[in-house]
């Protein structure tokens, strides 16, 4: 299936790709810049019709990744010394600093996973901690002042650890998975009173709620104390919940689906660096409408390749083409 916009409107449209570089439209990196603190991996993906090993995974990769099509990114995280260089070289081109990146001795965070036929359900075939056993995220003193913040999906007591360091931080994003849920949930309790918006998926909302309800689920967890949720829906969209304010965002449909890793971290990503490259005062809502379908743009592109294989030949115009066809696809008339 494709589709394609008739027309593009040029306000949407925050920098361009030029001569394989980044161009950005404002100077004033400091202030739009994203700070995100997570997981960096080489992964190995089988699904029922190929399987792909030593990809660039970890849920700071994909976020990060996602983010940088909008604003600069400090990245933090750790290696082990089989990291390939070009990794971080190819994180240069796309104004991702990786200053905060620890590179230590020994291996890499691995993950493999399976996929079933319909690629909705994966099951862990085993996992490797390796140097990320022992990360501890130091953020470089250049970092700590970076307005806006990405708490990727790393353990909750890391999360805080990071907010500790920063210098009074205008807005913070943070995800978090059912492991977090099940086991560290004080530690994801304390965390939640310290962010602005938090990101889960619709099985994460109802576990940690306890409500079948998502419209229920959404309301609850503000009242724990971020101002904002984000609830993943993976192929049926996302949910935006604010005080008294609600949006429902629906998915690019695609005939395609190669590998849906980190998609839900290139979501964040997305959503997290339209806001760090949009707010210049306060986050309004309806900003983060928009957050929502940028994000959505990013992760539909990152699901059809292995890895961030899609991202890595990604360009604005296409961004822009696709964010054109959400809004098509969601417009309708009254009938009188």
């Amino acid at each position: 299936m494709s589709f394609r916009a008739k027309s593009r409107n040029p306000d949407e449209v925050v920098f361009k790709l030029a001569a394989g570089s980044l161009d950005f439209a404002r100077d004033d990196e400091q202030y739009m810049s994203l700070l995100v603190v997570g997981s960096i991996a080489l992964d190995t993906v089988k699904t029922p019709v190929e399987e792909h090993a030593d990809l660039l995974g970890g849920s700071a990769s994909y976020a990060a990744l996602g983010a940088s099509f909008f604003t600069p990114v400090n990245l933090v995280g750790v290696v082990g010394d089989d990291f390939p260089e070009s990794e971080f070289e190819f994180w240069k081109s796309h104004r991702i600093d990786t200053t905060g990146v620890q590179r230590v001795n020994g291996k890499t965070f691995r993950w493999s996973g399976e996929y079933a036929w319909d690629l909705n359900t994966r099951e862990t075939r085993s996992v490797a901690l390796n140097v990320f056993e022992t990360f501890s995220p130091e953020l470089p003193a250049n970092y700590r002042a970076t307005p806006f913040v990405l708490l990727a999906n790393i353990a909750p007591k890391l999360q805080s650890h990071v907010l500790d360091q920063m210098e009074r931080p205008r807005f913070i994003v943070a995800d978090t998975m059912d492991l977090w849920i099940e086991t560290t949930r004080a530690d994801l309790d304390a965390l939640l009173r310290r962010v602005d918006l938090l990101i889960l998926n619709d099985s994460e909302a109802r576990e940690m709620t306890k409500e079948t309800s998502l419209i229920r689920a959404g309301r609850k967890i503000r009242e724990c104390g971020p101002r904002y949720v984000a609830i993943k829906k993976g192929e049926h969209g996302a949910l935006l919940f604010g005080e008294d304010e609600f949006f429902s965002a629906g998915a690019y449909p695609l005939e395609d689906i190669h590998d849906p890793t980190g998609a839900g971290d290139t979501f964040a990503g997305g959503f997290a660096g339209y806001l760090a490259a949009h707010v210049r005062e306060n986050v309004t809502f309806d900003v983060m409408r928009k957050a929502v379908i940028y994000g959505s743009v990013l992760a539909s592109f990152c699901v059809e390749a292995f890895s961030l294989e899609r991202l890595r030949k990604l360009t604005q115009d296409e961004i822009a083409d696709r964010y054109q066809m959400f809004k098509m696809m969601s417009q309708f008339e009254v009938l009188a």
